[in-house]
């Protein structure tokens, strides 16, 4: 699935897949996270669920907070995070977060819990152990294309009304909400990459007469 410049892929739905390596469970999760404070609270969540577990290793990666406004997607602006949670350093939470960016996926939080089942697997096992019960579990939670999108408060004179939703059906937008009175008024939202171009054939479509702004 190719990401284009305004879109960005995560996973489709959170997800649960368990492996066993030499007596060792490994209970991979994943979770849609869209910041870095529901990442945190998750992980504290499950680790007080599962307090008896060896280890909790975990990596995650969130967008910018502002994306929605740029399409700006590139790594040094996304926050990550990851932990070895006490395995051997860089067995753990660096191949759980290789398989995150191996998807190009952001908001999302794998953890992988380790039960220790007596047998130490050295740091090659444990770094196939933890890449594995990853991709497992992304492998089952599904991908998902979304997109970046400004949001715009429109008003208009009815006979523009048809128009103008052929105009927002043909650059893929979505209308979220409309009031019929005077005039139309209607909340919109039209991916970042054609919002200039939405903007000029806005302006030609009602001469000069609509009045279009930035919502939030």
């Amino acid at each position: 699935m190719s990401v284009e410049s305004d879109s960005f892929l995560t996973i489709t739905q959170d997800s649960q897949a368990e492996t066993k390596v030499k007596g060792s469970r490994f209970i991979g999760r994943v979770f849609k996270c869209e910041s870095r404070e529901a990442a945190e609270e998750k992980l504290a969540e499950l680790r007080k669920k599962e307090f008896d577990a060896t280890h909790h290793c975990y990596a995650y990666i969130i967008r910018p907070a502002d994306s929605n406004e740029s399409i700006d997607n590139s790594p040094d602006r996304q926050t990550f995070r990851y932990s070895d949670d006490g395995e051997p350093s860089g067995s753990a939470g660096k191949p759980i977060l290789d398989q995150i960016t191996g998807r190009e996926l952001v908001d999302t939080l794998v953890v992988v819990t380790r039960y220790y089942g007596g047998t130490k697997l050295g740091v090659g096992g444990l770094v196939r152990a933890y890449s594995d019960s990853a991709s497992q579990v992304l492998e089952q939670a599904g991908v998902t294309k979304n997109y970046h999108y400004v949001s715009y408060r429109i008003e208009i004179e009815f006979s523009y009304y048809q128009q103008l939703l052929n105009l927002i059906s043909a650059l893929a937008g979505h209308v979220d909400d409309s009031d019929f009175s005077a005039n139309v008024s209607l909340s919109v939202r039209i991916r970042v990459s054609k919002a200039e171009e939405f903007q000029h054939k806005f302006t030609e479509l009602t001469h000069g007469k609509g009045v279009i702004s930035k919502h939030n």
